[in-house]
């Protein structure tokens, strides 16, 4: 009985760490200091990270350095972490679509900020903090799309697989060029990429540098779907709609079931389960629920 409880008390202490939204995977005791890594950050500036919050719920989260093909400079690396800090506190948000500007997605880093950041220990306190803000991007409580225009290159590439979700535009493409940089993806596009397409799949399209075209990348569960139009404005109101099938409803709602989900990625069955009943709580008798049942019963007279 006492190891039970223990089991138990164990598993709710770990369950309410995990997919906690706000916690990042790392901190000083595992050797990372963010502070240190944020002025280094600081250091290359260019292009920015634009978020726009809509009343109907969705957002856009735009990578903005069109004269790099959007690749991430320093500044834009912070910014990001800012901006998916304004996400989380975003209680009225059920979507959100990543783009880039002026139709391409991202080339992956600013060749700058790596040249400069070049020692095995840059390259480690990069990977930890670029993996922990696409791990809190990942655990926030939206639906998110990347519309994939023009390019995703690099560690482009990996932002797309923190995505819920992955859409492309005729023309477009997806390529992993890690290996052609002599490293491998460290803002944690490998273990995402494995579980969206497969570790076959995923070795593959990692030791290959293979380009995806929309027509591969559906082919292999990469996208879930290849828009009609590849002009800017078309597309992105292309993947609103496509997004607005999955949002209808409660913020609430729509929320704690990204929230659900996420956690079965990250949790065993026993964690998962256990996540589980406590999301419901959170819904259970609520507004929502009480109106669905109440139409239910009109409905049903």
């Amino acid at each position: 009985m006492a190891t039970s409880v223990l089991k138990t008390s164990s598993l709710s202490a770990r369950t309410k760490l995990l997919c906690q939204t706000g916690l990042s995977l790392y901190n000083t005791s595992h050797g990372f200091n963010e502070e240190e890594v944020k002025q280094k950050l600081a250091q290359f500036p260019g292009g920015s990270v634009d978020l726009q919050k809509n009343d109907n719920g969705i957002g856009f989260l735009t990578l903005n350095n069109p004269s790099k093909m959007n690749a991430f400079s320093g500044v834009m690396m912070l910014q990001l972490l800012e901006k998916v800090i304004e996400l989380e506190q975003w209680t009225d948000g059920k979507g959100l679509i990543v783009h880039g500007a002026n139709n391409t997605f991202s080339s992956g880093s600013d060749l700058n900020a790596v040249k400069a950041l070049g020692t095995p220990e840059d390259g480690v306190a990069l990977c930890m903090f670029m993996q922990n803000t696409l791990t809190r991007f990942m655990r926030l409580p939206l639906i998110s799309v990347a519309l994939v225009q023009g390019r995703a290159m690099g560690g482009g590439a990996e932002f797309t697989t923190a995505c819920d979700f992955r859409l492309m535009t005729p023309e477009s493409e997806i390529r992993f060029v890690h290996k052609e940089m002599g490293i491998i993806p460290s803002w944690g596009g490998t273990t995402r990429l494995v579980e969206i397409i497969g570790s076959r799949q995923a070795l593959k399209v990692l030791t290959g540098a293979l380009k995806l075209d929309p027509q591969k990348a559906l082919n292999i569960g990469m996208v879930e779907e290849v828009l009609q139009s590849k002009d800017a404005t078309q597309s992105l109101e292309e993947a609103q709609e496509w997004l607005q099938q999955f949002i209808k409803g409660p913020p609430e709602v729509i929320r704690t079931l990204k929230l659900s989900v996420s956690s079965v990625k990250e949790l065993c069955l026993e964690e998962a389960l256990e996540k589980e009943r406590d999301l419901l709580e959170t819904v259970w008798g609520g507004p929502a629920n009480l109106a669905a049942i109440a139409k239910r019963e009109k409905f049903n007279k």
